[in-house]
C-alpha cells in the first residue's frame, strides 16, 4: 500500500517538475503574450475612438456609430488573442476555438432569430436617409417624435409625452410616414353652419379670419374652402390652409386656434353652427278621450 502511494506521490512531482520546466522554457513566449496582449487591449481603446470620429462625418445615427465603434474594437482584441495563441504555439487549441466558434453561432442564431432580425433591421435604419432623430413619423399605427434608434426597437415620443418601443423589425417592413421631411404641414378644419346663413358671407369670413390669425397664409386664395354636404341640421363646409411646422402638435394647436376664432367671427356677425335637430311630423290629430 505505501508503495503504490509512494509511486503516485513520484508521479505526481515528476508531473509537476515537468509542467515547471515547460513553463521554465515557454516563459519567455508567454512574457511576449502579456505584452502583445496587452497593447491589443490599448490599440483597441485607441481604434475605438478613431472609428467613432469618423463615422461621426457621416448621417449614420449616435448609436450605430458607437456599436460600428465597438465592434472595430472587439475584432482588434479577438486578433490580439489570436496572435497570443500562436505565440504560445496552441495552435490545436486555436483551431478547436474555431469549431467551437462555429457551431455555437449555428446554435445561437437558431435560438435568437428574432432579436437578429431587428438587429439587422437596427443596421438597415441607420443607413435610411428618410428616418432620422427628431423625425415627426407614423408608422405601425403610432405617432410621434423619434428620440431613439438601437439595435432592437425605434423609440418614438407620443403627443401625450408617452414613450413607444417599436421592435426595428416592424418599422422596416411596414410603411413609414414622415411628417418631418416637408416644410409644411395642412390644417384640415371641418363645420357647419345652419340653413338660414349667407353661404358666400361665411365662405369669405372664414378665410378673412385664417389670414388675420396665421402668418403662414398671406392670402384668400392660399385657403382651400369647399362646401361638402346639405347636413341633416347644417350646410357643412371644410377648409384647409398650411402652416410652417412639420409637428402633429403644432397642427392640432392650429386647428386649435382656427376652432377658437372662426367660432368668435361667427358669434360677432349672428352666424349659427347648429346642433342635430329632429323634426316630427304628426299626419293627424290626436284625440283626446275624456274620462266619463
Amino acid at each position: 500500500m505505501e508503495n503504490k502511494f509512494e509511486k503516485a506521490l513520484n508521479g505526481m512531482w515528476d508531473k509537476l517538475d515537468g509542467w515547471f520546466n515547460t513553463f521554465v522554457a515557454n516563459l519567455p513566449n508567454i512574457i511576449l503574450a502579456i505584452v502583445v496582449f496587452i497593447i491589443a487591449v490599448f490599440v483597441s481603446r485607441y481604434i475605438k475612438k478613431l472609428t467613432y470620429k469618423l463615422a461621426s462625418r457621416s448621417s449614420l445615427q449616435d448609436s450605430m456609430k458607437q456599436l460600428l465603434a465597438q465592434i472595430v474594437a472587439t475584432a482588434t482584441i479577438l486578433l490580439g488573442l489570436f496572435l497570443v495563441l500562436g505565440i504560445l504555439n496552441l495552435g490545436k487549441a486555436l483551431n478547436t476555438i474555431l469549431a467551437g466558434a462555429g457551431v455555437a453561432g449555428l446554435a445561437v442564431g437558431l435560438a435568437l432569430q428574432g432579436a437578429l432580425a431587428n438587429t439587422y433591421s437596427g443596421i438597415i435604419l441607420s443607413y435610411v436617409k428618410q428616418l432620422k432623430f427628431g423625425d415627426w413619423v407614423e408608422t405601425n399605427n403610432f405617432e410621434g417624435e423619434v428620440i431613439d434608434i438601437d439595435l432592437r426597437v425605434v423609440t418614438i415620443k407620443q403627443i401625450d409625452n408617452n414613450l413607444v418601443y417599436i421592435p426595428n423589425k416592424m418599422v422596416v417592413e411596414n410603411p413609414i410616414k414622415n411628417y418631418s421631411k416637408t416644410a409644411q404641414s395642412r390644417v384640415i378644419l371641418e363645420c357647419g353652419v345652419a340653413y338660414d346663413s349667407d353661404l358666400e358671407m361665411v365662405r369669405n369670413l372664414v378665410k378673412k379670419t385664417i389670414v388675420e390669425n396665421f402668418k403662414a397664409v398671406e392670402k384668400k386664395d392660399d385657403i382651400l374652402f369647399l362646401y361638402r354636404e346639405f347636413g341633416d341640421s347644417s350646410i357643412n363646409f371644410e377648409t384647409r390652409f398650411w402652416i410652417n411646422s412639420t409637428s402633429a402638435l403644432e397642427v392640432a394647436k392650429a386647428k386649435t386656434e382656427a376652432m377658437i376664432q372662426i367660432k368668435a367671427k361667427f358669434d360677432e356677425h349672428g352666424i349659427e353652427i347648429p346642433f342635430p335637430i329632429r323634426t316630427l311630423h304628426i299626419p293627424k290629430p290626436l284625440s283626446v278621450a275624456k274620462e266619463v
